[in-house]
């Protein structure tokens, strides 16, 4: 899966990047969280636009929010399954990015995600990227028009799988256009979902303080490595130090 995710090329390189006509002017963010405000490419009119959603779908025909946030759609089952096939059809979008989180699965067998390593992933090259992303538009009864998305996922490639066994889908920038094209067939977009090529990506380890949402900043892409847990003492040792 994937839940964190960091922005921080500036607006106007961004904008250069996605060729969109929007002017928007946003901070840099390194710690981006499932619920919050996050940028969208999509296509209107036959031109790329700027769109601030929240990340966490709800599809247009819920009656009321999901009880959990829909924030990644799986590549195998995106056309099926009903709560993300009709964004699949309808509302394709590039969601912009520098890197992303995950947490190395084969951690400390702790149920707590602070026990587990995080790692920045991020394209050997420093540049900015774009995830699959789907998005909706729904409407409460009585209240103000909502937009949201959901990262496509698919299988990590070599470079993650020791990390996680998913990972975002990262399109190739020739394949930008054909993702947001509302007369791509499902066949032309379904070949698109497919893991990164393996020499693209780096992962590096990074500080458990991105684990929470309220931490923001560059410090948190440094490197660094969770300390392992002390050893328990067995039962009955006496701890010298302590009265």
């Amino acid at each position: 899966m994937c839940g964190r995710f960091s922005i921080t090329t500036p607006p106007e390189a961004m904008r250069a990047l996605f060729g969109y006509l929007d002017e928007p002017d946003f901070p840099p963010r390194y710690n981006i969280a499932p619920s919050q405000p996050v940028p969208l490419v999509i296509r209107e009119q036959g031109k790329r636009r700027f769109l601030l959603v929240r990340w966490g779908l709800v599809p247009s025909w819920a009656k009321e929010l999901p009880q959990s946030l829909l924030i990644n759609a799986r590549a195998e089952t995106i056309a099926e399954k009903p709560s993300f096939r009709g964004a699949f059809r309808h509302h394709r979008a590039l969601m912009p990015a520098d890197g992303f989180y995950e947490w190395q699965a084969g951690g400390p067998k702790n149920t707590k995600m602070g026990s587990k390593q995080p790692y920045f992933i991020r394209r050997k090259d420093r540049k900015p990227f774009a995830m699959a992303a789907v998005w909706d538009i729904w409407m409460p009864s009585g209240g103000s028009e909502l937009d949201s998305c959901a990262i496509v996922t698919t299988e990590a490639n070599e470079t993650l799988r020791p990390v996680h066994h998913r990972m975002p889908v990262i399109l190739d920038e020739k394949d930008w256009d054909l993702w947001l094209d509302p007369a791509a067939t499902g066949r032309e977009l379904l070949a698109l979902l497919r893991p990164a090529p393996d020499d693209l990506l780096e992962a590096i380890p990074v500080s458990t303080r991105i684990n929470s949402a309220a931490n923001d900043g560059p410090s948190l892409q440094e490197p660094a490595l969770v300390a392992a847990e002390p050893a328990k003492p067995a039962p009955g040792t006496r701890q010298m130090g302590l009265f």
